[in-house]
């Protein structure tokens, strides 16, 4: 910190690298993980500079009207509103998506489901697909990037989340191959349409678990996208049992899942009498996705 003496009084001058530093050490007293990321960031994002340009403005001297726009951010951060949220956005399987509170921040390893499907069809792209739970739009947009001959209806209980998937649709220019409907998963659908792919990131949470998650979880997502009853599967079963009615002859179901429910995946009725079942693990090493074939002739 560099004081400059006035006729009148002293001015204390700050530095871009001392804000970082001393953002960093608040973070990481109020519990922030990666709490020098996270100061580099919102400092980078409150001056519009990314960490590289931030990096070579170091010795910067920042303004008061500068420090008036850092100090909210990091106050927000303080008090443990995720990044995401307060920056705006997310980068997400190479696109840059629109988040805030009214969806789930897409994670990555939801950018690895997307990985997984992309290499099932790496030589037959679907052509219909449905997503249910399209929060931000991020697993639609993802697959509308990656397939680009595919229509997708994408779906969300949340009116609010359908506004943000919008959004972001038409920002990336593709609300031509994506449409968008507030559901309660299938049952507003008015229209008989086989899907190649149902796809889903659904509620598979407890309540008990959502309650021992990260504080920026359990206190700023939306719950409704996270908790679901029956120790999480109610929402899972629902999908897998009502999908077979829309799915294509050789059409699969693909979800995200929590850890320790393939076992109850696998027992379901659908899967044992009419499907095959193929588990993957994330990046992590986490029991998280599930895929589900139909059979041709069950």
């Amino acid at each position: 910190m560099i004081a400059q003496k006035t006729s009148n009084h002293i001015i204390f001058m700050i530095t871009v690298l001392e804000v970082i530093k001393k953002t960093a050490d608040f973070l990481s007293s109020k519990g922030v993980e990666s709490s020098r990321l996270n100061a580099e960031v919102l400092v980078g994002h409150a001056l519009g500079l990314s960490r590289m340009k931030l990096y070579l403005q170091f010795e910067r001297i920042l303004t008061e009207p500068e420090l008036e726009v850092i100090r909210p951010m990091v106050r927000r951060r303080g008090q443990r509103e995720p990044l995401q949220y307060i920056i705006g956005h997310v980068d997400f399987c190479g696109i840059q998506l629109k988040v805030d509170k009214r969806a789930l921040i897409p994670r990555p390893e939801t950018e690895y489901f997307i990985d997984i499907i992309r290499d099932k069809y790496k030589d037959d792209h679907p052509k219909q697909i449905l997503d249910l739970g399209t929060g931000s739009g991020a697993i639609a947009l993802a697959l509308a990037h990656y397939f680009p001959n595919a229509q997708i209806l994408a779906i969300d209980a949340s009116s609010e989340a359908i506004d943000l998937a919008r959004e972001n649709t038409t920002k990336l220019n593709l609300h031509q191959r994506i449409e968008l409907l507030q559901s309660i998963w299938f049952s507003s659908i008015k229209f008989v349409k086989r899907f190649d792919l149902i796809v889903s990131n659904p509620p598979y949470l407890s309540k008990l678990e959502v309650e021992h998650t990260q504080i920026e979880v359990k206190n700023y997502e939306p719950h409704t996208a996270l908790i679901s009853n029956n120790d999480g599967l109610e929402d899972i079963e629902h999908i897998i049992t009502n999908s077979s009615q829309w799915l294509s002859d050789d059409g699969m179901i693909a979800l995200e899942t929590g850890e320790n429910q393939h076992q109850a995946i696998g027992d379901m009725d659908f899967v044992k009498k009419s499907a095959s079942i193929e588990y993957f693990k994330d990046l992590a090493g986490n029991s998280r996705f599930v895929f589900i074939k139909k059979n041709t002739n069950p």
